[in-house]
C-alpha cells in the first residue's frame, strides 16, 4: 500500500527538461501539425478543382490572420521536422552522441528551423 505522502512518480518532480527531450516532443508535436497542414493544403486543392467560389473561400481564409499563422507554423513545422530528421540521420549513421555534439546539434536544429522558416517567408513575400 503506497503511503498518502509519498510520491508515485518521484523522478517526474524532479526531472528537469533537456534539449533532447525538448526536441523529441517537439518532433512529435511537428509531425502532427504537418499532418493538419497537409490537411489544409488538401482543402485549398479540392476547393482549386470544384470551383471559383470555393477556392475564393479558402483563399479569403488562408489570407486571414489565422490562415496566415496557420501557413507559417506548418513552414517551421516542415523545416524543424527536416532539420531533426537530418540530426537522427547523423545518429543513425553513430554520429553525434557526444554531450557536446548533442547540445550544439539540438540548438542548430532550432536556430536552422527558425531561420529556414523566415528566409521562405521573405522569398515568398517578394516573389508575391
Amino acid at each position: 500500500m503506497a503511503h498518502a505522502n509519498r510520491p508515485l512518480s518521484p523522478h517526474l518532480q524532479v526531472y528537469r527538461p533537456q534539449i533532447t527531450s525538448v526536441l523529441s516532443i517537439s518532433h512529435r508535436a511537428t509531425g502532427i501539425a504537418l499532418t493538419v497542414g497537409t490537411l489544409l493544403l488538401a482543402w485549398w486543392l479540392i476547393a482549386a478543382a470544384t470551383g471559383e467560389a470555393a477556392f475564393a473561400s479558402v483563399q479569403h481564409f488562408i489570407a486571414s490572420p489565422l490562415g496566415l499563422l496557420l501557413l507559417f507554423g506548418w513552414t517551421f513545422s516542415m523545416f524543424f521536422h527536416l532539420c531533426a530528421g537530418i540530426r537522427h540521420l547523423a545518429w543513425d549513421l553513430g554520429y553525434g552522441f557526444e554531450l557536446k555534439t548533442v547540445t550544439t546539434s539540438g540548438w542548430t536544429v532550432v536556430v536552422a528551423a527558425a531561420g529556414l522558416t523566415v528566409l521562405a517567408w521573405i522569398i515568398g513575400l517578394i516573389a508575391w
